[in-house]
């Protein structure tokens, strides 16, 4: 619970040590006392946002300590979690807001960011001020409410995580199919890849040895064909060995009488016995080569094949193979998606019909809840003075949701005879006040959260209905810590601890004192609430009269 708060600097607020009880904890003060910078400093303390401007004016920063003591389990393992210490379960909160603008919060002396303040103090405080009375008034609110009246979680929490699983599960699928067209056309061209390139059945550089294998075997048969030529040229028609021998007969018959034509004769003899033996040598290694006419053709029709596909996909022999072995691969994967879309598919079939029967359980849980809860909240109006109320959940079936297939609103007629309409279109600001209040009161046992405030509760009520919430918010008292902002005696004289907010005029300067009251101290305040400054002695014997009555409640 919040046991104490020490404000410094805040505004009109020079300094003040703030006692709190575990019970009900009553502020009053005259208007524009001081009451609202109150709730500000605790605001602050939570994490909430604070301008400079709350800072006392010549002052360089303003200080608000909140110190909190019998820890819930629930706050300590946060505490655990965060590796704040927390000695004998109680921690200091402290926010220094400086003129400048900035500010720093620290807990238990160790420096923390706002966030981890407002996540601390929402498990710490619930605040309840007028504008949280449009929580009634907002439809999109009331489910949530019905499932804080109805405590057990049980059934939400396992909807949640087949709900989150299925919405997982249509995500994933949902991006896979949206892949498919690209998968089917990636598909189509890693086939043209493989049929393509895996009919030749390559290896790596093959296309550099069958090169040379091809221009080997293409010089052979050039070179059988350039040697047969020459044969044909030394023994063939007009040779060139009769051309030698017509030659020799030309001039045989002038070589006796003449050396240098008889040495010519011989030589011509000899160059024709020669070329006749350089035709069969060359004969005889024409014979020698070998030529496979077929494999040269297969060998440039492969080599063909070869070079088409390096020109169709720009690259070379080896990069052909790397793309093959790749295009297997992504392929493989491609048709693995695809039965990860048919496993994903049946899996989101099978997590659908799981949802909802879950949603079915969690409808028919908040069915019963919304009657139990239709009930006590009636109960509390009653006793708020609110007997003609009549308090409705509307509550249909939907589309799937995180929250499940409910909707839920709150109908009220206020009237006899009246149809139960929305909220938002009947009640009055007295009206949603009371109706918060028996909220508050119906899950106060239901709740962790152990201090409720209440910043004027009571607008818009007065007479029996304010003495009515005076009452309950006692009785919520006995349960959680209460404090409560209030201009009404009938509430005011419900406290466990009193407590008022005052200006003094100090040394020409506005100062707000927070005071807690004795017996007599409550009298005059009270006799102040309910007539004015300088109550008469009737005023205060009825003041008096009035809290012994509250006591005997």
């Amino acid at each position: 619970m919040l046991k104490e708060i020490y404000i410094k600097n805040l505004a009109v607020i020079k300094e003040a040590v703030i006692p709190l009880t575990e019970n009900l904890n009553i502020f009053t003060g005259e208007t524009g006392a001081g009451k609202s910078i109150l709730i500000n400093g605790i605001n602050a303390v939570l994490g909430q946002r604070c301008s400079k401007d709350i800072v006392r004016t010549g002052c360089s920063k303003a200080i608000i300590t909140a110190l909190f003591t019998d820890l819930s389990a629930e706050v300590q393992e946060k505490l655990d979690e965060l590796g704040i210490s927390h000695d004998n379960e109680e921690i200091t909160v402290t926010r220094e807001i400086s003129a400048d603008g900035g500010s720093v919060a620290r807990i238990n002396q160790r420096t923390a960011s706002a966030t981890i303040l407002r996540e601390i103090g929402s498990m710490l405080i619930n605040i309840h001020g007028q504008h949280d009375n449009q929580v009634l008034l907002d439809c999109e609110r009331h489910l949530g409410i019905l499932d804080g009246f109805g405590g057990d979680n049980t059934a939400l929490t396992a909807y949640r995580e087949s709900f989150r699983e299925l919405q997982q599960t249509a995500r994933k699928l949902g991006e896979l199919k949206k892949l498919e067209q690209s998968r089917i056309e990636r598909s189509r061209y890693l086939s043209e890849i493989i049929d393509d390139i895996g009919e030749l059945d390559l290896s790596e550089n093959e296309d550099e040895l069958l090169e040379k294998e091809y221009e080997t075997a293409k010089n052979a048969q050039s070179a059988i064909i350039s040697i047969n030529n020459a044969v044909q040229l030394l023994t063939g028609e007009e040779n060139a060995s009769e051309l030698l021998t017509a030659a020799e007969k030309e001039i045989s018959r002038f070589t006796e009488n003449n050396d240098k034509l008889n040495t010519l004769y011989e030589r011509i003899a000899a160059a024709e016995i020669e070329l006749s033996d350089i035709a069969s040598e060359l004969g005889e290694i024409a014979d020698k080569i070998e030529l496979d006419g077929q494999r040269l053709d297969y060998l440039g029709e492969r080599l063909g094949a070869i070079n088409a596909l390096k020109r169709k996909y720009a690259c070379d022999c080896g990069e052909l193979c790397s793309m093959y072995t790749n295009a297997l691969q992504e392929i493989a994967q491609i048709d693995s998606s695809s039965d990860e879309i048919a496993k994903l598919t049946e899996k989101k079939s099978e997590l659908l019909h799981v949802v909802t029967e879950r949603a079915r359980t969690l409808f028919e849980y908040r069915e019963r809840t919304a009657e139990k809860f239709v009930e006590r909240v009636t109960a509390e109006l009653e006793f708020l003075n609110m007997p003609s109320v009549v308090l409705a959940v509307r509550h249909e079936k939907g589309k799937l949701t995180v929250n499940g297939m409910d909707t839920v609103e709150f109908l009220i007629s206020a009237n006899k005879g009246e149809e139960p309409k929305p909220i938002s279109k009947i009640a009055s600001g007295g009206e949603l006040s009371r109706i918060m209040l028996a909220l508050k009161s119906v899950i106060a046992d239901k709740d962790s959260i152990p201090t409720m405030i209440f910043d004027e509760i009571d607008t818009g009520v007065s007479g029996k209905a304010a003495q009515k919430i005076g009452i309950k918010l006692r009785e919520i008292g006995k349960v959680r810590q209460v404090l409560c902002v209030t201009h009404l005696s009938q509430i005011a004289v419900m406290a466990d601890n009193h407590l008022m907010i005052e200006k003094k005029i100090i040394d020409e300067r506005t100062e707000t004192h927070v005071s807690q009251l004795d017996f007599e101290g409550r009298k005059s305040e009270i006799a102040r609430i309910m007539g004015g400054e300088n109550p008469s002695q009737l005023m205060l014997d009825t003041a008096e009269e009035e809290l012994l009555r509250a006591k005997g409640l």
